[in-house]
């Protein structure tokens, strides 16, 4: 039955294969797989871009891989990926195409998509980057008084915070030697807190602010950007001398324009909206309505990443993405990383019926992956509509969370080992690190620790599957010291931590929610319950500032609202609590 003849995906043939089937594997303990498989690891081990992965924790056997195969192909998934590289119109409810990946081509690459070639204008951002970069490093962007930028904030919010934020402290052992130091900050809460932190502590003549937004209308952003703005126009068009008492100026000599010249830039694909706000034209860096911002830190929204880590190993995160898009295309499904991913989790979620999922990562610099992915996968696959407008009649994305697997272990791990929630795990560890310190006592000590990382990594995966099984351990125990095991996991290994690795972690990712969203047959890669959001947040703040129209609320939003005038100061400064 092809995809065009029936209603939704859990019609086909395969589907109802596998509901079929999961009544027979699903009800199997993970010991069991495993003493009925020899060789289960190097089954489902798979290798590419300086990653393995196993999938011998999945519940599952190989005529499971084989329906699960069946599935994509039934879902039309090696044609999904030939259009997703192609430039094909994939995003189909705002009619454009996704082109996260012509952000990491190479500089001789083609895509022409709808006539036009999109790699040069591509790389025309990246140089453009890298002589912004090259003169921070160089101590040549100086503020408005004259001295060399020392401080850069990001101002950006989802897409446009967490990918760079991920990214720079992950390799934050790859900064560059031998140039000007240039702090990397991130500010992205509406309420000012983390922003409002770094203005008391950093100098305005230094700090430079990076204004992220794809559309340049993200109140979170704006907000931020407003008082940062403010805050360096008092600071250093003051009237007096000396400044910060760190330097010496005539503010007579400091006009706005020079100030918004020397100490803005803006990313965004909107450079109209810049120029209004007042970011000079020699500032601005473009991106695309083609990239969705939870996919854009390849490009310019990746400037804070160059910045911290240098155009080279920026360059060498675009690469090792592109390789794993190439194995993405390349690559038959049964071989493919991403695929086999991806149908490990459409096992679990729609047929063992396992709707949460943990990322943990045993390298602390992987400190933000989590978060990365959880706005990835959730505001990506999301969604309870299909393609055609239906409502889904199965699950589709988990909830998907976690932390640092060390830390976890002392938190959360209580639940997966013995709580009734079942949950898939991916656990993520370097293979290598520490091999370049110098002293010898130092390395022989960290890679000591390393050692007990991975071991408490692996350690934990196996308890998830084995449960009391894993314990040598004589006699009966009472049911608070019993485990029941057969929580299913991943283990995905790095050769170790680089840009080129790291690059290719975060496609492989990527690449593994557009399999899952083919599949479910729904878009990745637009966001309504967002907009949605953001819309009625307006209407609010408007009822909150204006206190008109707040009959037409619901009975909670009239209450709340009533509550905060209550505490929020007249004109007088009093407010009706203090009386």
């Amino acid at each position: 039955m092809s995809k065009s003849e029936r209603d939704t995906i859990d019609q086909g043939t395969a589907w109802e294969a596998l509901k079929a089937h999961a009544r027979d594997v699903g009800q199997a303990h993970l010991r069991d797989l495993f003493n009925e498989q020899a060789g289960r690891f190097e089954y489902y081990r798979r290798q590419a871009a300086g990653l393995t992965l196993d999938l011998s924790k999945q519940r599952w056997r190989p005529e499971t891989l084989e329906l699960l195969l069946d599935l994509a192909k039934e879902a039309g998934l090696p044609s999904a990926i030939e259009r997703l590289l192609d430039g094909k119109r994939v995003n189909l409810s705002e009619d454009r195409p996704a082109l996260h990946t012509a952000l990491r081509m190479p500089e001789d690459a083609r895509l022409v998509v709808e006539g036009e070639d999109v790699v040069p204008a591509v790389h025309r951002t990246l140089t453009r980057m890298e002589e912004m970069v090259d003169k921070f490093h160089g101590g040549q962007w100086r503020g408005a008084t004259g001295r060399a930028i020392r401080d850069v904030v990001n101002l950006g919010v989802g897409g446009s915070d967490l990918g760079p934020l991920m990214v720079t402290h992950a390799l934050a052992d790859y900064q560059p030697e031998g140039i000007h130091q240039v702090n990397v900050h991130f500010a992205s809460t509406m309420d000012g807190s983390q922003l409002a932190d770094y203005l008391t502590r950093l100098n305005p003549e230094t700090t430079l602010f990076v204004l992220s937004s794809k559309s340049f209308t993200t109140i979170d952003t704006l907000s931020n950007a407003r008082t940062a703005r403010d805050w360096l126009l008092s600071r250093l068009m003051q009237e007096k001398q000396g400044g910060n008492g760190n330097g010496h100026f005539h503010a007579d000599d400091i006009d706005r324009d020079l100030v918004m010249r020397q100490h803005f830039i803006g990313v965004s694909a909107s450079p109209e909206k810049m120029s209004e706000w007042g970011i000079a034209p020699s500032n601005q860096l473009e991106f695309w309505d083609w990239v969705g911002g939870r996919y854009s830190l390849w490009g310019a929204i990746g400037l804070p990443i160059a910045l911290a880590v240098g155009m080279d190993n920026f360059r060498g995160l675009l690469a090792g993405a592109h390789e794993m898009d190439r194995h993405f295309r390349e690559a038959p499904l049964q071989d493919n990383l991403p695929v086999m991913l991806a149908l490990a989790g459409i096992w679990n979620v729609n047929f063992l019926d396992i709707r949460a999922h943990s990322i943990l990562p045993y390298d602390g610099r992987l400190e933000y992956f989590a978060s990365y992915l959880e706005q990835l996968e959730m505001e990506s696959n999301g969604k309870s509509a299909t393609n055609d407008g239906q409502v889904t009649t199965y699950s589709t994305c988990p909830v998907l969370w976690g932390q640092l697997g060390p830390n976890a272990q002392h938190a959360f791990y209580q639940l997966l080992h013995q709580g009734t929630q079942a949950v898939e795990c991916d656990f993520i560890a370097p293979l290598k690190r520490y091999d370049d310190v110098e002293d010898d006592a130092t390395r022989e000590h960290l890679q000591g620790q390393h050692r007990l990382t991975l071991a408490n990594c692996f350690a934990q995966s196996r308890v998830l599957m084995l449960g009391d099984d894993a314990i040598d351990e004589p006699g009966e125990r009472p049911s608070h010291k019993r485990y029941r095991g057969n929580q299913p996991s991943s283990t995905l290994l790095l050769d170790r931590l680089t840009p080129h690795t790291l690059g290719a972690l975060v496609a492989l990712y990527e690449h593994k929610v557009f399999v899952q969203a083919t599949i479910w047959d729904i878009n990745p890669f637009d966001q309504w319950g967002v907009e949605l959001g953001k819309k009625i947040a307006g209407e609010t703040e408007q009822i909150l500032a204006s206190r008109d129209g707040i009959d037409a609320m619901d009975d909670s939003s009239r209450g709340l609202i009533e509550t905060f005038w209550a505490f929020e100061p007249d004109q007088t400064g009093s407010s009706s609590r203090d009386a």
